[in-house]
């Protein structure tokens, strides 16, 4: 039986808050892109895994996050630039309307302020930092979380995610985003389906499959002008491809991507196809949680599950 995952790192501001120059576009469509895609998703009733920064989730702060062991100057644009920018920083109004949708989404973790565990300055310490805190207040807001997303799909510390309770994780897709995922299929026949594999620290990893929006710019309004969208043929490929060979294809986007309505009709063509085929075959679609579980064999009910300690 072949399932289809689909991810989601919902971060709004705090994807950019740490670049020069944030891509305005891109900061301003996080709100919007996040109710679209909620509306689509039950539209269609396909559940899938957010993955929130956690941040997102405090009504105010001081900006200056003084216990937090973030290297100097991480929190600055949150007390200059975007100080008055208060739907940038925080977004409950939104995580309410995510938790509260009648679609079975799975509740996912960020970190707290979208810091990248792969890189050399995230040491031990700012990674459990980073995770306790996004976890503290899941539990404040009642949600259990099993599954991670990388920041950037910088991939760090994972020993801290196993301590943690963490389940489950994004990894890299073994195919090239945009044009060259082409090439990977064609030219050097590769799948776009992934293979979940336990790793040294007892966590499942999930790679991603496919980026929906690794194909933009004057390519793609030349590609749509001569053919049809490129992102939609691959994800309808990857889709029927799990039909066909019982595999998993996981794709994954940021809601800010969603930045023109020419975006929203890409998101509503490939969850159309994929409720169609849902609805043709025994496909399935599946979040993080319920793949770990799987292959785990845990129950995908938390409050069955044993009592993990966090200390």
């Amino acid at each position: 039986m072949g399932s289809v995952v689909l991810s989601l790192d919902a971060e709004l501001g705090w994807g950019f808050h740490d670049l020069p120059n944030p891509p305005a576009e891109r900061v301003e469509a996080g709100r919007r892109g996040w109710s679209v895609m909620l509306d689509l998703l039950e539209e269609y009733d396909i559940p899938a895994t957010w993955a929130v920064v956690g941040h997102l989730m405090l009504d105010d702060c001081d900006g200056k996050h003084a216990d937090h062991p973030a290297p100097d100057g991480w929190f600055e644009r949150e007390r200059t630039d975007w100080r008055d920018r208060e739907e940038l920083r925080f977004a409950p109004d939104l995580v309410r309307e995510l938790l509260e949708s009648d679609v079975d989404h799975e509740f996912a973790s960020h970190s707290f302020s979208h810091v990248l565990f792969g890189q050399p300055e995230t040491d031990h310490e700012l990674a459990i930092a980073e995770l306790e805190r996004s976890l503290e207040i899941a539990d404040d807001w009642n949600q259990s979380v099993d599954s991670f997303i990388f920041p950037r799909n910088k991939i760090g510390h994972r020993d801290v995610l196993a301590n943690q309770g963490i389940k489950v994780y994004r990894s890299r897709s073994p195919t090239r985003y945009g044009v060259r995922c082409m090439v990977d299929l064609t030219v050097l026949n590769r799948s776009l389906l992934v293979e979940p594999t336990l790793d040294e620290h007892g966590l499942v990893d999930i790679p991603a499959s496919l980026f929906l929006f690794g194909f933009e710019g004057t390519a793609r309004t030349f590609a749509e002008s001569v053919w049809e969208d490129p992102m939609v043929a691959l994800a309808r490929y990857g889709i029927d491809e799990a039909v066909k060979n019982d595999g998993i294809f996981h794709m994954w986007l940021h809601p800010n991507n969603l930045t023109h309505e020419r975006d929203d009709h890409r998101m509503r063509a490939i969850l159309s196809h994929l409720d169609r085929r849902r609805a043709e075959t025994d496909l399935t679609v599946e979040t993080m949680r319920d793949v770990a579980c799987r292959v785990t064999g845990l129950s995908t009910d938390p409050s069955e599950r044993p009592t993990v300690s966090w200390g």
